[in-house]
């Protein structure tokens, strides 16, 4: 790729993965629109960016939504060129207590919000000759996990998703990969040690020490070394239809 500034357009922006995607974004010269449900902290993420930012709130799981927050984009800058899609959540329950609402809630914020912005970004990617698609997804997209039978299948599905289109579109400019991180130090993973702590009945700095334990380096992973890896693929237009694990050796692939 070279250094010429690009039309992104990162979702889930507001905190974590997606605000540390949206800053690198802006620090290689990208203009990066943000989106997320709440306007008032996308602000906050614009205003540290070093360069062109636009805020477009809005929420995956609504097709309209999407739509909208497409059309702002193309209305504002032209069609988006960077597509980093990090919105996303967990949730932790036996599968036999999972809920057929828990199971769609899921599959839509995690599968089909992705499907329909990867859907939504192609023809003007392709037609332009040109485009990066990464989906943020999770080493469970890799291997499968107890408590988490409907995040583990939605991120499996992401993967799927991911690989599907990298072949689809192969010959026409565009890249399209996931990456798929461990437990990142973000507000999510602060839910799953809050979540773990409360279960097992111990503090929450021992419960946060059992996931630093289950990476080989011994600690989370942070979100910039995520947005490096998300970088790299919007930089090659040799790296497609990947998973690239982000996970501090977990799953050796």
């Amino acid at each position: 790729m070279t250094d010429e500034s690009r039309i992104a357009l990162v979702t889930g922006a507001s905190q974590g993965i997606g605000a540390a995607c949206a800053a690198m974004l802006g620090r290689a010269g990208h203009r990066v629109a943000l989106m997320a449900r709440g306007e008032k902290v996308l602000h906050t993420v614009a205003e540290s960016l070093p360069g062109s930012a636009l805020v477009v709130p809005g929420d995956v799981t609504s097709a309209d939504s999407v739509e909208s927050v497409f059309a702002e984009v193309e209305s504002h800058w032209g069609p988006v060129e960077v597509l980093v899609h990090c919105a996303g959540t967990g949730a932790s329950s036996p599968l036999a207590d999972t809920s057929d609402e828990q199971w769609r809630h899921m599959l839509d914020l995690n599968l089909t919000a992705p499907f329909r912005c990867i859907r939504r970004a192609l023809p003007g990617m392709t037609s332009g000759g040109f485009g990066r698609i990464v989906v943020v997804a999770s080493v469970v997209a890799k291997r499968g996990e107890s408590r988490v039978a409907a995040y583990t299948a939605s991120k499996h599905g992401a993967l799927g998703l991911v690989r599907a289109a990298a072949a689809e579109v192969a010959r026409t400019g565009v890249t399209v990969n996931a990456v798929c991180p461990g437990y990142v130090d973000t507000p999510m993973t602060a839910a799953t040690v809050a979540d773990i702590a409360a279960r097992q009945g111990i503090p929450e700095d021992e419960a946060r020490a059992l996931l630093d334990r289950r990476q080989p380096i011994g600690r989370l992973v942070t979100p910039d070394e995520v947005a490096d890896a998300v970088m790299l693929c919007v930089r090659s237009g040799a790296i497609t239809g990947q998973g690239i694990n982000v996970d501090g050796g977990a799953v050796q692939s």
